[in-house]
């Protein structure tokens, strides 16, 4: 949601004997979770410490309630033990300043100052019965940012559809513009981008190129053409010849 960061740590650890079957063995994780907000002016955060049972979470210590909580019957025991050691739930209490706020700072500021530029890529799509432009900003970061279609100069409004910001895994995204349009001749048309970590606008232009078919028309009516043109020029001189060779025989 806007307004809030996470922080996370784990801890992945398999339990079983060492055989090489990996089905005989159970997997235990610890996870630390940090979640920042804003709210009404006021910054918020919250501590999670979960422990995650063959991938199910049975407990975890939530700092807003500042105690252990069981979510399943399995995690009711070590909730109710950790409960009971006073200075175990104080010490988790004060993680939301030693690990949330003490790692923020350090990781916040990183994050904060980087800036990955998108990109771009643009291409249409000949199977469409119109004209199908898809602009594509790749990998970039922060995760905001403005892609707009323009033609003729002109922000288009009609006709385009925005895809959802993906994650790439990496802490960059990746989004798509498409404009669905049939072009004119002489129609401009350009993807422009708009990013923090680019110093100007990032603009890729397409213009409409000529169809298969229409090139194979014109191909056509040049090559007519130029039969039609052989054509005449063999029965031109054929004519002068035949002339000139009757004029000398009545010269004769």
């Amino acid at each position: 949601p806007s307004g809030c960061m996470y922080l996370r740590a784990a801890l992945v650890v398999v339990v079983g004997g060492l055989s090489p079957s990996a089905a005989e063995g159970f997997l235990a994780q610890w996870t630390y979770e940090c979640r920042f907000s804003n709210a009404m002016g006021q910054e918020q955060v919250h501590f999670f410490d979960r422990y995650i049972y063959d991938r199910q979470e049975i407990v975890h210590f939530d700092s807003t309630l500042g105690r252990y909580e069981a979510v399943t019957p399995l995690g009711e025991p070590a909730a109710n033990y950790w409960n009971s050691q006073k200075e175990l739930v104080h010490y988790k209490r004060s993680e939301v300043d030693r690990f949330c706020r003490h790692n923020f700072q350090i990781l916040g500021t990183l994050a904060h100052a980087r800036r990955v530029g998108p990109e771009q890529q643009r291409r249409d799509d000949p199977l469409s019965p119109h004209t199908l432009l898809l602009c594509t900003a790749a990998s970039f970061y922060p995760q905001e940012i403005e892609i707009r279609w323009l033609k003729n100069g002109r922000r288009a409004t009609e006709g385009v559809f925005y895809g959802e910001e993906l994650h790439n895994g990496d802490w960059t995204y990746q989004t798509q513009v498409m404009l669905e349009d049939t072009p004119q001749r002489g129609d401009i048309y350009a993807c422009q981008v708009e990013h923090s970590s680019l110093e100007t606008l990032l603009t890729v232009q397409w213009e409409p190129r000529t169809s298969e078919s229409a090139r194979r028309k014109v191909w056509m009516g040049i090559v007519g053409a130029l039969l039609g043109l052989v054509f005449v020029t063999v029965g031109l001189t054929c004519y002068l010849r035949s002339k000139k060779g009757k004029g000398a025989l009545e010269g004769t």
